[in-house]
């Protein structure tokens, strides 16, 4: 064991103080950022796309055919008799000019359009995209209320509805997952240490870690380095928690076993540092890499959580190396109380324990080494067969938040009575001499209930046909002249099916599809375009990405433990626990929660979070079976191995289950399956394959599991 520097005692005392009073004061600082993220954060799924995206460059047009870039509400009014009457309507258009006078409304509202049936009607209000969404959505919704007649219900719906509903769903992020994690990890660190001084301290890690964390992204946030979403936030939150309190485990399980080694503080700090350090600085830098391969992704949503939680893991190991050992250096042996560790150098150490759960254990995978692994294996590779019944090609927009919606009963009401695609139409956008052939194409196309184009009109649209635009008013009118900008116009197509439906984004791919023949130039876009093109850009992403995350993690595991045959298999096993995860998520969607199914960038994420946090228990476990192999041989060495960090990784394992389960309370379908998919995940690799199959594997293959290196020429 190398023996500590020599340093001053005054120095020995500073040092832990100058760091804790670093850190201090940048929490102090970055404390008062987590109510202010809303401020640099955006919910626009458009705004994730990548800037060649058909749907993003008819967006990005828009505005030239429109007063402003607002964003529309659905309003749709039902009667509890079925017939809404002369006095109802009436009540109605008072309604709507109220709101047209709002500040929150840009270029007025539609008035209220009747329904052929007569039961229900529907009105369009622009709500300004500069207006706090929430805020604009609940205004509306208070005037349009006011003095509504007897029977009369209103629903809020079209993309303002459901991105309103988005941003009321993320509002918890702040409190409740912040405070979920914290209260499931405290819980946790008492039981595992029972001492009530050290789960503090440890707690104290990681939010500490959060806040500078936060800090730095809200600032890159704020220069336009990177994006924030609700959904990126929260995981921002999970992963600094649960990485950090993993770091400081391992650090406190070596900072304890070197207080029974020597009665002096600051060499057991030295030395446990020297122990930690490697497979911290390892584990944290494959977690960093595995995130910054989302760079290639072409969808913003992904590219720019991979930069904000490389942030967040690098203070997170920063935390665990720096401001924890300054504090438990300055604590001493009391940050143990009352199970204080006692100095006892010629007593046994848990390597050497053959009694206990690890004992167990370790005497099982000595005894039937290849039994234990083959069985192991046989029963992921059977939960892996669930993959097939993975539902990930997208769900609809109404669906992405959990519980009750006001958009998703507004849009089912606004289905009953009219084209379900009402709000949300198809954008075309078309050359101006091509006018008629580019409404022609919507026409043909049996998705498509009607077809206006923009123009200078009091409801800001014209309707068109194969003939041409037709006149906006009474029998007599002109037809209006549509809107032309750089030589284009814009057409808009209503969807006979709602805008978020699976069917609505194939009758975008089929009039793309018919304008590539018939007209090259147009470009379609609008909600169901947006959606379309996310999910194809999520699956060209997790092709692409799968892979490279792969080979960039072998390559880590290569130069870590210097071997290739090790980081081959972990790999292997990493994989394999990474597909029974989503064969038995895969199954408990379908079967046991009713999901509707999953975002095409549920498994990407899955596989990014489950392969890089999973290798950290695998350079947790095999780093030390390599430096006890070097001492005792690889058998032995892997007994030990799994002796010493048998409860730092069923501790670690826990706690990052956990805080990845408190994403749940937050109600938006992606977090849930997210939530599930890496706390079952994790457990898995804790129980099964780090206990289980990587011991046994390594105890059955022996020195040669570290060929080509010296290791493999060594003691058996």
């Amino acid at each position: 064991m190398s023996a500590a520097p020599r340093v001053p005692r005054w120095l020995r005392v500073t040092i832990p103080a100058v760091l804790i009073l670093v850190w201090l004061v940048g929490a102090g600082i970055g404390g008062p950022y987590f109510g202010r993220v809303d401020e640099v954060s955006s919910n626009d799924r458009t705004a994730y796309l990548p800037s060649t995206a058909e749907a993003t460059e008819v967006q990005n047009r828009l505005t030239d055919f429109t007063d402003g870039d607002a964003i529309p509400a659905v309003v749709v009014f039902t009667d509890a008799d079925g017939e809404l009457d002369r006095d109802d309507l009436e009540a109605l258009a008072d309604r709507m000019t109220a709101v047209g006078d709002l500040d929150v409304v840009t270029g007025g509202a539609s008035p209220a359009i009747p329904s052929e049936d007569g039961a229900a009607a529907q009105a369009f209000v622009p709500l300004s995209s500069d207006a706090d969404l929430g805020d604009a959505t609940a205004e509306l919704r208070e005037t349009l209320r006011a003095d509504l007649p007897d029977g009369v219900d209103v629903y809020i719906t079209g993309p303002a509805g459901f991105s309103s509903d988005l941003v009321s769903a993320f509002a918890g992020i702040d409190g409740l997952l912040l405070g979920v994690a914290l209260l499931a990890v405290l819980v946790i660190l008492v039981i595992v240490y029972r001492s009530l001084l050290l789960p503090l301290a440890v707690l104290a890690t990681s939010m500490f870690a959060l806040c500078l964390a936060l800090l730095t992204v809200w600032h890159l946030a704020r220069a336009g380095v990177l994006l924030l979403s609700g959904q990126t936030q929260g995981i921002l939150f999970i992963l600094v928690i649960g990485a950090a309190t993993d770091y400081a485990l391992l650090y406190v399980a070596r900072f304890r076993e070197e207080l029974v080694r020597t009665p002096d503080r600051w060499t057991a700090t030295w030395r446990a540092l020297r122990g930690s350090v490697e497979p911290i600085l390892a584990s944290g830098g494959t977690v960093i890499a595995g995130l910054l391969c989302l760079l290639l992704s072409e969808l913003r949503s992904n590219s720019t959580l991979g930069p904000v939680a490389a942030v967040g893991i690098a203070f997170a190991m920063l935390a665990a190396l720096t401001l924890l050992p300054a504090v438990l250096l300055a604590l001493g042996r009391a940050a143990f109380w009352p199970r204080r560790p006692v100095y006892d150098p010629e007593g046994p150490v848990a390597s050497d324990a053959r009694t206990g759960l690890w004992g167990r254990v370790s005497r099982l995978v000595s005894s039937r080494p290849r039994v234990v692994w083959v069985t192991t294996v046989a029963v992921l590779a059977l939960g892996c067969l669930g993959v097939t019944q993975l539902q990930a090609s997208g769900v609809p927009q109404s669906d992405l938040v959990l519980g009750s919606s006001e958009a998703r009963t507004g849009q089912e009401r606004l289905a009953e009575h009219f084209p379900a695609g009402s709000g949300s139409p198809v954008y075309v956008v078309a050359p101006e001499a091509e006018l008629e052939a580019a409404a022609g194409v919507l026409l043909d196309e049996d998705g498509i209930d009607g077809v206006a184009v923009t123009a200078d009109t009091p409801s800001g649209t014209a309707p068109v046909t194969a003939d041409g635009v037709q006149p906006a008013g009474p029998p007599g009118t002109p037809a209006p002249e549509p809107t032309v900008s750089d030589g284009d116009v814009l057409l808009q197509g209503t969807l006979t099916d709602a805008a978020d439906s699976l069917a609505a984004e194939q009758t975008v791919r089929d009039l793309r599809a018919a304008y590539a023949d018939a007209l090259p130039g147009a470009l379609v876009g609008g909600e169901s375009a947006t959606d379309l093109d996310t999910n194809d850009a999520s699956i060209r992403d997790r092709t692409l990405i799968v892979p490279i995350v792969l080979v960039v993690i072998l390559l880590i595991l290569m130069l870590l433990l210097r071997a290739v045959l090790a980081p081959v298999l972990l790999i292997l096993t990493t994989v394999l626990s990474f597909g029974t995860a989503m064969g038995v998520a895969a199954l408990v969607f379908n079967d046991v929660l009713g999901f509707p199914g999953a975002d095409p960038a549920v498994p990407l994420f899955g596989f990014v979070f489950l392969v890089a946090l999973g290798i950290d228990y695998n350079i947790f476990l095999m780093t030390r079976v390599r430096e006890e192999s070097i001492a005792h041989g690889t058998r032995e060495g892997v007994l030990r191995g799994l002796r010493l960090t048998g409860g730092i990784i069923t501790s670690a394992g826990l706690v990052l289950a956990a805080t990845f389960t408190a994403l749940a309370v937050i109600p938006v379908l992606f977090l849930a399956q997210l939530a599930f998919i890496v706390a079952f995940g994790v457990l898995l690799d804790t129980f099964a394959v780090r206990s289980l199959l990587v011991p046994a594997l390594s105890y059955d293959i022996g020195r040669a599991i570290w060929w080509p290196s010296r290791l493999a020429r060594g003691r058996e």
